[in-house]
């Protein structure tokens, strides 16, 4: 990919990588699981960008994480928190606003090429 084009990839990606992760959260999940979930839906993240989001996540008090030790490899799973949630549905809100609009200015760009 164009390095221009990857830069301008990497910006969209990156809100809404934030919003995919909280959608995924309400049952906790640990890293690895969090990242099988994401790319059944289609959502590739690489590890090196899942866990410093879900770091800052944690930081910002929208995540709360805790260890599984009872197996043999400890895990460390984070949920949503109760600020998270609230923030998170202020968050698709402003998604499902922002994509109408796009939508409809990409539109009017596919209309004007017809014309």
């Amino acid at each position: 990919m164009e390095p221009l084009m990857e830069s301008f990839t990497t910006e969209l990606r990156r809100g809404t990588l934030t919003l995919a992760v909280l959608s995924q959260l309400r049952t906790p999940q640990y890293g690895y699981s969090l990242v099988q979930r994401l790319e059944k839906a289609g959502v590739a993240i690489e590890q090196s960008t899942l866990y410093p989001l879900l770091r800052r996540l944690e930081k910002q008090a929208l995540l709360t994480s805790s260890w599984d030790t009872t197996e043999s490899r400890p895990r460390k799973y984070y949920v949503i928190s109760e600020y998270g949630s609230d923030i998170y549905e202020q968050l698709k809100k402003e998604w499902e606003t922002m994509t109408a609009e796009l939508k409809t200015l990409l539109e009017g760009d596919e209309n004007d090429e017809a014309d």
